[in-house]
């Protein structure tokens, strides 16, 4: 049977905890099927998806993501628990690597190996979830004689983050469902070759993977500005290595050696402006509320199931988000 089509808005509220809850409350009233947090600076996802279980009664609750430097798996397994009984089994934990930015500068901790973290880390929280003793020795994460109350049989709530080929293809083998991000839209259909390698290792078919996908969408009638406020908030990202790494494997070589040049000269001009218009149109979707809505269903098209509504515009987030209500959209 294949996977449902959903859509999603993407959570914390910047505005803070009590917006957030708010927030949430008001995407489940007006027909968004998930929401799904991602991991930002000074709203913890994981005790804020908590919060929103208690104050939610239906839609699901997702991370994209959680870091697997920044808490051990048995408190990754331990939470997820919590929050799965929290939300009545609405909870999914979405593990991967996050950047070299983020867990070195920002934690302080040492970002190696990150394809086999991430697998290892999946492996071993879904162990955990069963309510077997642990006796694992990755190389990355190591656990012995843990043991926490069961999960129900047929929960499957630990999905991997994946942008390579490698991680997109472990993705797919070990867990239960793939997230993927900021890809240019003519990069997709290799990524879904690569996760359908993973699928075909364990046995599983490509319709019946749930992929999720954060979606930056501004839906404006100033395409240009909406274009500068994805330059400014991505072309630092595309700096970080795992993610000029992943814009090359994406065809894009020169792109990606002009962002990693004109960031290490601290040329923020030079960094932005490699990302054309051209590029950034098949980044982001952005326009009117149709022309976002035609993006969103081509994109189901293409294999993506979960799809997580993120603007990076104050000013037309609302109405952004407001486009894709039930009563303006559906896939179904």
């Amino acid at each position: 049977m294949a996977v449902p089509q959903r859509t999603a808005l993407t959570l914390p509220d910047p505005r803070g905890v009590e917006a957030t809850i708010e927030m949430a409350k008001w995407a489940e009233a007006e027909g968004y099927d998930d929401l799904w947090f991602a991991d930002s600076s000074g709203i913890d996802a994981l005790t804020t998806a908590a919060a929103v279980a208690l104050n939610t009664s239906r839609c699901r609750i997702g991370t994209a993501i959680i870091p697997v430097y920044s808490r051990t798996p048995a408190v990754l397994a331990s939470t997820t628990h919590v929050l799965h009984k929290l939300s009545q089994g609405r909870f999914i934990l979405g593990l991967g690597s996050s950047s070299q930015t983020m867990m070195e500068n920002w934690h302080g901790l040492h970002f190696a190996q990150p394809l086999t973290r991430v697998k290892e880390t999946t492996q071993l929280v879904k162990a955990m979830l069963t309510g077997e003793k642990t006796n694992y020795d990755g190389r990355t994460v190591k656990s012995h004689g843990y043991r926490q109350l069961p999960l129900e049989a047929d929960v499957q709530p630990v999905y991997m983050a994946a942008l390579r080929a490698k991680m997109l293809e472990a993705a797919a083998e070990f867990s239960d469902g793939v997230i993927l991000n900021l890809f240019p839209k003519d990069a997709l259909s290799k990524m879904m070759g690569h996760i359908q390698i993973g699928a075909e290792r364990a046995g599983k078919q490509l319709e019946d993977i749930e992929i999720v996908c954060r979606h930056q969408v501004v839906v404006t009638d100033d395409r240009d500005a909406a274009r500068q406020l994805i330059r400014k908030s991505f072309a630092p990202y595309y700096a970080t290595p795992v993610y000029n790494k992943f814009l090359a494997w994406c065809g894009y070589e020169d792109v990606a050696a002009t962002i990693r040049e004109g960031w290490a000269a601290k040329d923020r001009a030079r960094t932005t402006g490699a990302l054309d218009d051209q590029l950034v149109d098949a980044i982001a979707i952005l326009g009117s509320m149709e022309e976002c809505h035609d993006r969103i269903r081509e994109y189901a098209e293409m294999g993506i199931t979960t799809h997580i509504i993120s603007c990076v515009s104050p000013g037309e987030a609302q109405q952004t988000f407001e486009a894709f209500t039930a009563k303006h959209f559906s896939l179904r």
